[in-house]
């Protein structure tokens, strides 16, 4: 593929069994431009609620907000395949309120696909928004939307009947014409069977390295959460220290006044220097 070609959801879902599919989080212009080199799929996750809202779950996220940052990953990406979060309470209703939904976002934003989270439970709303030809990715295992009504973050496939059930919303999601399919929370063995059983692309977080690609929160992955980091994450650098040492640098030269100096203010004698 020519590098000025974006990657659509049929490359990706093109990725099953292959070279495993490298998947990020992103919420803003400058981090798009900077992973848009690196990766195959930026998400603009819901997360955003929480990561750069400072809401504790992902129900604060709205579809203005989702609309508002896929707009800005969109201008800051120009070959990843951008796919957008329907947050909670955009799809859930009907068919049509999805489908409504769906259209919205990829209009404003000009994404390439939206994902939901559900599986059974939402297989008509992924059909109808697949049939009015809009790519869809799903998201079974832990739905972070559902963290209320599931009593917390709890891990999936500890039990015959979780594995059952999420064996059933994998199928449903794969017959409802999506083309690719997150998995997240989910114990080990039971990913790497899902991922084995499916037709399409699995991305996992928090699941297993057997799935076709992976996919981390931007944030966590370089080290800038400031609460609780989840036990799958791995820090690919530490930039809490990096950011908190720059402040304290900045603080103690304001407050000295070494900063601003002669190189960082412009002089009465005119020069040819540009602010």
């Amino acid at each position: 593929m020519s590098a000025d070609v974006r990657i659509g959801p049929d490359d990706v879902r093109r990725r099953k069994g292959g070279v495993p599919i490298v998947c990020l989080t992103a919420y803003t212009y400058p981090v798009a431009r900077l992973l848009d080199d690196h990766v195959d799929l930026l998400l603009v996750g819901d997360s955003v609620a929480m990561v750069l809202h400072g809401h504790k779950t992902t129900l604060g996220a709205s579809l203005e907000m989702m609309i508002a940052h896929g707009q800005a990953v969109m201008r800051g990406s120009a070959k990843a395949c951008v796919v957008v979060d329907m947050p909670a309470g955009s799809y859930e209703t009907s068919t049509a309120q999805a489908l409504a939904s769906a259209r919205q976002v990829v209009d404003e934003t000009g994404c390439q696909a939206v994902k939901l989270e559900g599986g059974v439970d939402i297989a008509e709303q992924i059909a109808a928004i697949v049939a009015a030809g809009i790519p869809v990715m799903g998201h079974i295992g832990l739905q972070p939307q559902s963290v209320e009504k599931d009593g917390g973050y709890k891990i999936k496939g500890r039990t015959e009947e979780n594995v059952a059930a999420l064996f059933r919303d994998a199928e449903a999601v794969e017959k409802a014409g999506a083309f690719s399919v997150v998995i997240e929370g989910t114990v080990e063995t039971v990913a790497a069977d899902l991922t084995r059983r499916l037709a399409i692309p699995t991305i996992g977080i928090g699941a297993s390295a057997d799935c076709d690609g992976q996919i981390l929160v931007i944030d966590d992955m370089v080290g800038m959460t400031v609460d609780r980091v989840p036990k799958f994450v791995k820090e690919y650098a530490a930039l809490r220290g990096v950011i908190s040492d720059a402040a304290a640098r900045y603080a103690a030269e304001v407050r000295s006044r070494a900063f601003p100096g002669p190189d960082h203010v412009f002089p009465a004698t005119p020069s040819r220097d540009k602010a």
